[in-house]
This record gives structure tokens, C-alpha cells and sequence, in this order.
């Protein structure tokens, strides 16, 4: 179990007083961890930084203007694989499972799909699961670390590392089917729109639910029984 992935959790949330205050904290987790190259953590540190320099409403401000009203820059992500098509519900579904196969007890309100829940989770699990798990997504993370690089934002920094941990090269051709999708100015509402309507990027996935989701669930069965996750874990 690893304390960066919370870390990293933390950074990819809404900025509040308690993450602003803990930034200190974030930056001794990763220097003490070292689950990422040193290159990696020295890039994330900008980003750590701004934590403790700027001031709430500011980093809540570019946080919205990003994450959410950017759409390719959404965090959830299947939206970026089924949009908003029925097999997106059916691969929440099994990515529920996982969790709770896991002792991990998600909200109601919650998506599973949310990148920082997902972290959240990883940091429960022993690391060399983890790092094979966060494989799975890995074509979606390269591809919003490339539209974050275009923005010139210290958040790109946080998708390195994660692409540090786990290892390995996306695949390219789910890269480049993500890569077609489009990349939308949060400026132009009327491209937004347009986006909204766009159909999904599918990887040619059928009415079967989401193989990478079986795939991981497949793992975490043919493990050993997970222990309990306290609920302060997402505290």
C-alpha cells in the first residue's frame, strides 16, 4: 500500500482548505516514497508549490476552468472510452464491484470512474497491484497529459508520474483513437456544445461491458481475499 497514490488523489481534486494545508505533507510523501523517478517528482512539485503559494479561490478557479468545464479534460474515465453511451453504466457497474471486492465502499453520489477515486483505491492495494491496475487506464491518461502539456499547466506534471508508475507505453492505438476526439476551448461555448453532442470514442467495445474492467476483476478474484478498508481512508 502506498501513500502517493492518495498524494496524487489530492492533487487531481476540487482544491479545498484541508488539501491546501496538507500540502507540506504531499510533498514529504512523495520525497519519502519515491514510488516515481525523482524527474517525475521534481516536475510535480511546481504544482505543490502552487498549493502553498496561491491563493484557494485561485487554484479552485483554474481547477473548474480545466476539469470541469473542459471537457476532454474531464477526469472520468470512461467518458473518455463510452461517453455517454449504455456500456459507460455497465463498465460503472463493474468497477464498483472491484472496489467493494476490495473492502472499498463507494457513495452514492460517487462515479467510480473519477481518476481521484480510482487513486484513492490504488493507495489500498499492495503496490505491484496497483501499478498493474493503474496500467489498465493508461491510454487515457497519456492522452489528457498531452492536452494539459498544450495548456502549459503544472497539473500535467501529476499524469507524468502516473504514467511513471505504472510503466509500460499506452496502447497506440487506443491513443490515437483518443487523440481524434476533440480538444475543446472551455472559451467557446459553442464549440462546448458541440462537444456535448459528439459520439464517444468506443475502442470497438460491445454490449458486453468493459473488458479492461473484467480483466481487473478477473485479477482481484484469482487473488487472495482482500483485507478491510477503513472508511478514514477517503477522509
Amino acid at each position: 500500500m502506498s501513500n502517493t497514490f492518495k498524494a496524487l488523489s489530492a492533487l487531481l481534486s476540487y482544491p479545498t482548505q484541508d488539501i491546501k494545508n496538507a500540502a507540506a505533507e504531499i510533498r514529504q510523501i512523495f520525497h519519502d516514497e519515491k514510488l516515481a523517478p525523482a524527474w517525475a517528482l521534481r516536475q510535480i512539485s511546481r504544482l505543490v508549490d502552487e498549493y502553498e503559494a496561491f491563493d484557494l479561490y485561485k487554484l479552485q478557479e483554474r481547477y473548474v476552468f480545466l476539469f470541469d468545464r473542459t471537457r476532454s479534460l474531464s477526469l472520468h474515465l470512461f467518458e473518455h472510452v463510452h461517453g455517454e453511451s449504455r456500456d459507460r453504466g455497465q463498465a460503472m457497474v463493474d468497477l464498483k464491484t472491484l472496489y467493494a471486492q476490495g473492502g472499498l465502499e463507494i457513495g452514492a453520489n460517487e462515479l467510480p470512474d473519477f481518476l481521484p477515486l480510482f487513486l484513492e483505491y490504488l493507495s489500498t492495494r499492495p503496490v505491484e497491484e496497483a501499478r498493474a491496475l493503474l496500467k489498465e487506464p493508461l491510454s487515457v491518461i497519456a492522452a489528457l497529459k498531452e492536452r494539459l502539456e498544450k495548456r502549459n499547466t503544472p497539473y500535467t506534471a501529476v499524469f507524468r508520474v502516473l504514467e511513471a508508475i505504472a510503466g509500460g507505453e499506452p496502447s497506440e492505438r487506443e491513443l490515437d483513437d483518443l487523440r481524434k476526439a476533440p480538444d475543446d476551448d472551455p472559451n467557446d461555448l459553442e464549440a462546448l456544445d458541440a462537444a456535448w453532442e459528439d459520439e464517444p470514442v468506443t475502442f470497438g467495445l460491445g454490449e458486453d461491458g468493459c473488458p479492461k474492467v473484467s480483466q481487473m476483476l478477473d485479477r482481484m478474484n484469482a487473488g487472495e481475499a482482500p483485507s478491510d478498508i477503513a472508511k478514514a481512508a477517503r477522509s
